[in-house]
């Protein structure tokens, strides 16, 4: 039975540290690392994030006319200067939950970012209480 319990201890003491490890890989970025200038996909739409406050926001400081003409079409204000991310808050190591703003719908959605390393960011916004979601993975600049 002592032998029994050993093993149990050994290793419920090797499940910590691999958990402990696993969460160190994940959060090697440096804190502070998911602010910044970032760029869409398409390249017609660059957004600063920083904090704000305690929670995460990111402000369009570019746009195609293109990206500007299908905002203003789908009848949202004007692009350069409109707070795409809103109230993201920290969920884990590189990952946050908040609202994205979609200008060419004029709505905001669920949102979850997560960082996959200091130079990309996964976006996703979700409808449905998140069983839908679009992504895409956003360049730093």
């Amino acid at each position: 039975m002592g032998l029994y319990r050993s093993g149990l201890n050994l290793a419920a003491v090797g499940l910590v540290w691999m958990a402990n490890g696993a969460v160190a890989a994940t959060s090697s970025l440096p804190p502070g690392a998911v602010v910044g200038n970032w760029i869409n996909p398409k390249r017609n739409v660059t957004v600063s994030t920083a904090m704000c406050g305690k929670l995460l926001c990111g402000t369009v400081t570019s746009a195609s006319p293109d990206a500007q003409a299908a905002a203003r079409k789908a009848g949202a204000p004007p692009l350069v200067g409109t707070r795409l991310l809103r109230d993201y808050k920290q969920t884990g190591a590189n990952r946050w939950q908040g609202k994205v703003f979609v200008p060419d719908r004029n709505d905001s959605y669920y949102s979850t970012i997560r960082q996959i390393d200091v130079n990309h960011l996964k976006i996703s916004g979700c409808i449905l209480g998140g069983l839908l979601c679009k992504s895409q993975v956003w360049e730093r600049q």
